[in-house]
């Protein structure tokens, strides 16, 4: 465990989609990203956090991203690139990476909330900049390296307080069930 103390000036970086899909695979649930929040910062200083979503053009997603900024959070957003044939891709790595280089004289403390293992080389990249780099995800679903390297791993599959039943999570379930009408829809 990471040394904490209230003088530490923390950073929380959250990679939405990576968080997102492992609550609903592992769990059927969705993220309290507001208990996330209180998890990564603790009683120190929090200098910034930012939570990075793909935009999809999903009903009521706004309302999502409204409840993020409410808790505490910047949000920053992109649209998600389709490609010829279909295939659609969004992420935030390379834009994590970038403001996490920008901001890291400023803090003492980085908190990556993801468990994406890409973000090794950056995790070490800060430590040797002497910024503590803590890792908070759902651990079944992280990066055995990312653990490793990181200064701290909170586990958020130790509490179920990181979780909200997905039953509670309307546009996500209702876009969800459009896609499966849509597919059952063509078949006929």
């Amino acid at each position: 465990m990471a040394i904490r103390n209230p003088a530490q000036r923390v950073g929380v970086f959250v990679d939405v989609q990576n968080l997102y899909y492992s609550a609903r695979n592992i769990y059927n649930s969705r993220v309290n990203f507001a208990e996330v929040l209180k998890a990564a910062v603790g009683e120190r200083h929090l200098m910034r956090a930012i939570a990075y979503v793909i935009k999809a053009d999903m009903p009521e997603e706004h309302t999502f991203f409204d409840a993020l900024d409410k808790a505490g959070f910047e949000v920053k957003s992109k649209d998600l690139q389709t490609f010829y044939g279909g295939n659609q891709k969004g992420d935030w790595d390379v834009g994590i990476t970038v403001d996490i280089i920008r901001m890291i004289s400023k803090l003492d403390v980085v908190v990556l909330c993801g468990g994406d293992g890409d973000f090794v080389p950056l995790v070490e990249y800060a430590q040797n900049l002497g910024v503590l780099v803590e890792v908070c995800s759902f651990g079944k679903s992280t990066s055995g390296k990312i653990k490793e390297v990181a200064d701290d791993f909170v586990d958020l599959d130790q509490n179920k307080k990181y979780l909200i039943p997905m039953k509670s999570f309307g546009f996500f379930n209702k876009q969800r069930q459009n896609n499966q009408n849509n597919k059952g829809q063509s078949r006929e």
